[in-house]
């Protein structure tokens, strides 16, 4: 893990492995926060990340949860964060994978986590927390819990950003290559071949 202090953080600045341009900032919505669209305010770019006029703040008690969608599958290698500190910081987070809406507080509660971790505490800045990459290989959204926050009231969450790649998709089958892959280079030579075979039987007989 580190903060937006160390070098690696700082290599993040224009880097093409930050997701931000492929989340679907739109569609971000949350659970118990104080405004619902405030979950769209933790989805900045990366030079924005250390605003901390905008955020996103629980509303009944500590517990928050934030879906983020993105716009085509990615595989996700960290997940970036900017947290509330003192009596509003939350201490633990999960994140599950590849569920089509948000899931709620009472799911959350029967559904394995790919994702659960204590968070560092006293941080000014962001923190790069890895993700296990083999559980987070093709993904096409996000819900991250927080909870447990230090002062039990409130948890609030300033930024929230991901390091990963684009999975590619996968192009339309074009007819006209619709050959074997053994033979697809040699394909001429192919067809030559077996019209020799095929003369060679009719000489034979």
């Amino acid at each position: 893990m580190s903060s937006s202090s160390s070098d690696p953080a700082h290599a993040l600045e224009g880097d093409y492995s930050n997701l931000w341009r492929c989340i679907d900032r739109d569609n971000v919505h949350g659970l118990n926060l104080a405004d619902p669209d405030d979950a769209k305010e933790t989805i900045k770019p990366w030079d924005q990340r250390e605003n901390i006029e905008k955020f996103a703040e629980s509303n009944v008690d500590d517990q928050v949860i934030i879906h983020v969608p993105f716009s085509q599958n990615v595989r996700l290698r960290s997940v970036l964060l900017k947290l509330g500190r003192g009596e509003v910081a939350p201490v633990h987070l999960r994140i599950y994978a590849n569920h089509p809406n948000i899931v709620d507080f009472s799911e959350a509660e029967t559904t394995k986590a790919q994702l659960d971790i204590t968070l560092l505490q006293g941080e000014p800045g962001v923190v790069e927390y890895p993700l296990r990459v083999a559980a987070f290989t093709s993904i096409n959204s996000v819900s991250l819990f927080f909870s447990e926050s230090v002062g039990g009231d409130v948890s609030r969450i300033y930024y929230i950003g991901f390091k990963g790649d684009i999975r590619e998709l996968k192009k339309d089958k074009d007819p006209q290559m619709d050959i074997p892959a053994a033979n697809a280079a040699d394909a001429p030579l192919f067809d030559r071949l077996q019209d020799k075979a095929t003369g060679q039987q009719t000489t034979a007989r």
